[in-house]
């Protein structure tokens, strides 16, 4: 018979191998893990629970790009908008009154442009056509005072609309003060000329439509077959009245806006004059002495 093996661990002290003994993971190490049921896996990382309070973040300084107005920030504020409409209607009155004087000249304004003849374009011959040529210019004199003053109304309101529009191209509280009132006055009175300038206009044209020479120049026109040459007040006419209300309307609008702007401004400068003053009041006071030993002990 064959006699039994001396167990390893008592060969290996023997021959003095001394091996470190396996430790088995204990169930406290484990315990903590999700997954793990009082066991060891390395086949899953460790586990490290999140902080309650993470570090927070360092937050760059981004700088700021600096913002620069436009040429045409402050001209196209309300103000410099209604200003601009009311230099393109002025600019449509004045096209308006030149127009209407053209249209209701007859031969007169015809012959005057040169773009046709008279005798071969119209059928008027002898002493007809030598007649109308005659109550033409005596019709265009009599509604000449018309064109020119509408020539200069429009044109002298369009051309100061224009350079106020110019002078406001600064912010309010940078303008002048004299600007502003000017502004004020200018369209509030600009407002009541053209409501008075339309009325006196069409007042005008039909006094000088009612006129004996009109009416015998309409005969003529009418019987070699232009009825369109009549009396009534043109389209034209019609026109500039029509656009010179706008006009009108558009200042009234200025108005408003410009009272606006003066109450804001005065506003502004009252605000910063207290302020300024709040400042120098601050600087001249003393500052309080701190309190002495002696006095604050008990």
């Amino acid at each position: 018979m064959s006699q039994p093996q001396r167990p390893n661990r008592a060969n290996r002290e023997r021959n003095g191998d001394h091996r470190p003994e396996r430790r088995r993971a204990s169930p406290d190490r484990c315990a903590g893990f999700p997954g793990t049921e009082g066991t060891w896996s390395s086949s899953r990382p460790p586990y490290y629970p999140p902080e309650a309070d993470p570090p927070p973040r360092p937050v760059r300084d981004v700088p700021r790009a600096e913002h620069r107005e436009s040429r045409c920030t402050h001209v196209c504020s309300r103000r410099g908008v209604v200003l601009i409409c009311a230099v393109l209607t002025n600019s449509l009155v004045l096209v308006c009154v030149v127009a209407a004087q053209l249209v209701t000249t007859g031969l007169s304004s015809a012959g005057a442009l040169g773009g046709f003849d008279i005798n071969s374009n119209f059928n008027l011959q002898g002493t007809e056509l030598q007649k109308v040529r005659e109550l033409d210019m005596q019709y265009s004199q009599m509604r000449a005072p018309g064109i020119y003053g509408g020539i200069a109304f429009s044109l002298t309101l369009g051309v100061v609309s224009l350079l106020f529009v110019v002078a406001g191209n600064k912010p309010p509280q940078r303008t002048s003060r004299k600007i502003l009132l000017g502004a004020l006055v200018f369209q509030a009175l600009g407002a009541a000329a053209y409501v008075v300038a339309v009325g006196l206009y069409l007042h005008f044209i039909i006094g000088v439509n009612a006129t004996e020479v009109c009416k015998q120049r309409e005969r003529l026109y009418a019987r070699n077959g232009y009825t369109w040459m009549s009396c009534d007040v043109s389209g034209a006419d019609a026109a500039v009245a029509l656009f010179g209300l706008i006009t009108a309307i558009l200042y009234g609008v200025g108005v408003v806006l410009t009272a606006q702007t003066i109450r804001r401004v005065k506003r502004y400068h009252q605000e910063r004059r207290r302020r300024e003053t709040d400042k120098q009041q601050g600087r001249g006071r003393p500052q309080s002495a701190p309190l002495r030993a002696e006095t604050t002990s008990v």
